[in-house]
């Protein structure tokens, strides 16, 4: 089964399509997300009836969490787009659609198990709010051992927005150091960042997602009209300009 694992589209409608379009060329089997459908971005509604029409599942992100519930410990662009998302669910209330939006959001999972294949948005250990950085490799070797203890075999987290393979030596692969392709060997573990479709924190400004194959996992980077996502937040009040300039340096 060929699965497309994208996330931390955050509400980026540009960028999620661009990502989807690319999917439809690659025969896979179905689609799933790892949260963070909202947050920042201009597009919330749009973005939550995609990803609901088009992945089989999807997981609960913490900017999620905070237009569903409060958006607490956010800083203030985040608690400001975090309040306007939910104000843009509520304007078709009177047609049930709004309903549906609301009931997708309570809908969406913690943590997801499949086979060898673990699912979380931040980390096994706190699935909402954990980061995985790629220094902690290097730095948090405490960290690392009990969220790896956590790992059966394969797990895929988004969350920092930086793609790229967590070993257990431990270490961390960026996809240039592996050709874009992590090969499952069946031996090793590993941590799989598929990277963020509408807000990349690599300094590559290019939509991140990956391909889960039966015997690798491959990233993919794709371009999309910036340009339009930032005049749409420019045109927002409630939303920084800022928000939108961070996308054109993938920060």
């Amino acid at each position: 089964m060929r699965t497309a694992v994208i996330s931390d589209i955050h509400a980026n409608l540009e960028a999620l399509q661009a990502v989807l379009d690319h999917i439809d060329t690659q025969n896979v089997d179905r689609i799933i997300c790892l949260g963070d459908i909202l947050g920042y971005g201009p597009s919330p509604v749009e973005c939550v009836d995609l990803v609901a029409e088009r992945c089989e599942w999807s997981l609960m992100g913490n900017h999620d969490f905070g237009v569903l519930y409060e958006p607490t410990n956010f800083n203030v662009a985040a608690e400001q787009a975090a309040y306007w998302s939910r104000e843009q669910f509520d304007l078709e209330s009177d047609n049930g659609i709004s309903a549906k939006r609301w009931e997708f959001l309570s809908r969406l999972r913690v943590r997801v198990l499949e086979d060898d294949f673990l699912y979380v948005h931040g980390t096994p250990r706190r699935p909402i709010n954990e980061y995985l950085f790629p220094e902690d490799a290097l730095n948090s070797p405490v960290k690392m051992q009990q969220i790896f203890e956590l790992v059966e075999k394969y797990a895929l987290v988004g969350h920092t927005h930086v793609p790229g393979v967590f070993t257990d030596e431990p270490d961390f692969y960026p996809p240039d150091d592996l050709d874009g392709v992590y090969k499952l060997d069946g031996e090793d573990k590993a941590i799989i960042n598929p990277g963020s479709v509408g807000q990349p924190r690599d300094l590559d400004p290019r939509a991140s997602y990956v391909i889960i194959e039966d015997d690798c996992v491959r990233f993919f980077r794709l371009e999309y009209d910036i340009d339009a996502v930032a005049s749409k937040i420019r045109a927002t009040p409630q939303l920084l300009d800022w928000l939108g300039e961070r996308l054109y340096e993938g920060r």
